[in-house]
């Protein structure tokens, strides 16, 4: 009977088993790529959960790719992990394009204890990989003992400066054993593999050097590993103080066979995502006096979760936390994406707004300029009416005319000149001296006017000399 929830929980299900898809980097419970690995003390994160995948081949692009969850529980040590992965196309790479083959899904448990932790160094016996896959075309699920990895780890972690180093050394049985590499011909096609590599033990070796980069974040890592098949190296980028971004190479001892069909121990790009979900915080976390990862030796400062702390968060149900956060991004997704549109909403308003606005002002300026050039206009006109009443000897006419100028433009010098001309006329010599020196402070260069003044002080003023024009 075939199971149909199972195909519905994870979309894809091979038919057939002609390769394990072994273990793809990124995919299994620690920080290393395809290794184990021991701490010292608990982890700050609840749980941590993301995605890796190697490329095996790029034109046409065959790739092997997975996921994982895992999980601390509390201060017992305990570690538990899930993954599952789909292994690459192992089709000549001539006929890869035409290939019908569908690769198989693998589930994986993972489990490991602490069981020794003495300053810088920890001990940690594990169980990986307890595989289950299909093996026929019922798709009926079945244990794959080939790949049941029993472990032993010790790790030991330094901090010098401000970089930080984690060393793993251990033994490993499983997919964590060796894996023959495959014979190729003259022609470049593989003759024949070994493909039983549960068959005996491997050691396997790694480090973490945790680098003062973007320190906010907790820094980048450079990993480094030899998982008793190959050497794998790596970089982890963190993208925020949760999230990172896993890059490296595995098996770079055999990149010289990349191009060649797909087999176990092939060489690949890795490229993965994890994402890692603090337990609850205590007072100085949540002020963010602290955002770095897991700790390298025990804290006293008081940074880390306090044990009353711990214990709170281990009473609640993993299960419906993450369902609960699933929800949340969803929700707070959905938010963003509607508070994205009324911004857009929003300032397209505003650039109508603006656009309308400087529509206006443009009118507004032209009414003004029509409006300054009619006052000028009409200013000149009553000037001119003045200079006609001036010459005719009817001096009040033309000093009701020069008002008349004034009210429409009262910074025009020659209407203050022809007004005091015309107080001189009429014997008001005091405002006809206030309105030259109000033409002249307009216009200083106004000689007219100034040659007028300094006669008025010199007492040698004519008649002639006032001005009319």
């Amino acid at each position: 009977m075939r199971n149909k929830v199972f195909m519905f929980t994870v979309l894809l299900v091979g038919t057939g088993v002609l390769f394990a898809s072994g273990r793809i980097a990124y995919t299994r419970p620690g920080f290393m790529m395809k290794i184990p690995s021991s701490s010292i003390s608990q982890s700050p994160y609840l749980f941590q959960t993301g995605f890796g995948s190697e490329l095996h081949n790029f034109s046409p692009l065959n790739s092997a790719k997975g996921g994982y969850f895992n999980m601390e529980t509390g201060r017992s040590g305990f570690l538990f992990g899930f993954s599952f992965t789909m292994a690459a196309d192992p089709t000549q790479l001539s006929d890869l394009k035409t290939s019908t083959y569908t690769a198989p899904v693998e589930f994986g448990f993972h489990i490991q204890k602490r069981v020794y932790s003495y300053q810088d160094v920890s001990v940690s016996l594990g169980l990986q990989d307890i595989v289950f896959q299909d093996t026929d075309e019922s798709s009926q699920l079945s244990l794959n003992s080939d790949e049941l990895s029993l472990f032993a780890v010790v790790g030991s972690e330094k901090v010098v400066g401000s970089y930080k180093m984690k060393t793993y050394m251990g033994l490993g049985t499983g997919s964590l054993g060796p894996v023959s590499t495959p014979q190729f011909t003259d022609d470049g096609t593989i003759n024949s593999t070994v493909s039983d590599s549960g068959s005996s033990a491997g050691v396997f070796v790694g480090f973490i050097l945790n680098t003062p980069y973007l320190a906010s974040w907790g820094g980048i890592d450079l990993v480094g590993e030899f998982d008793g098949t190959g050497v794998n190296v790596g970089l982890r980028i963190p993208l925020t103080s949760d999230y990172r971004l896993n890059l490296g190479f595995t098996h770079i001892d055999k990149l010289p066979n990349f191009s060649d069909s797909y087999w176990p121990g092939h060489p690949g790009v890795t490229l993965g995502l994890d994402m890692a979900v603090p337990r609850a915080m205590t007072t100085e976390r949540r002020r963010g006096l602290y955002s770095g990862p897991s700790p390298f030796v025990d804290d006293p400062s008081g940074l880390y979760p306090s044990e009353d702390e711990t214990n709170i968060a281990a009473q609640i149900d993993s299960t419906l936390r993450t369902a609960d956060f699933a929800v949340h991004s969803l929700r707070d997704s959905m938010s963003l994406m509607n508070n994205e549109m009324r911004n857009l909403i929003i300032q397209l308003s505003s650039m109508e707004q603006q656009a309308r606005f400087l529509e206006d002002s443009l009118k507004s300026m032209k009414l003004d300029q029509n409006v300054k050039d009619k006052n000028e206009n009409d200013a000149l006109r009553h000037l001119s009416r003045s200079l006609r009443y001036f010459y005719t000897g009817d001096y009040r006419g033309a000093l009701q005319e020069v008002e008349a100028t004034l009210e429409l433009n009262p910074n025009l010098a020659l209407a203050y000149a022809r007004r005091g001309s015309i107080y001189y006329k009429l014997g008001d010599i005091q405002r006809a001296t206030i309105d030259w020196n109000l033409a002249l402070r307009l216009d200083a260069e106004y000689d007219d006017v100034r040659n007028i003044l300094k006669a008025l002080h010199e007492n040698r003023l004519k008649s002639t000399s006032i001005i009319k024009e």
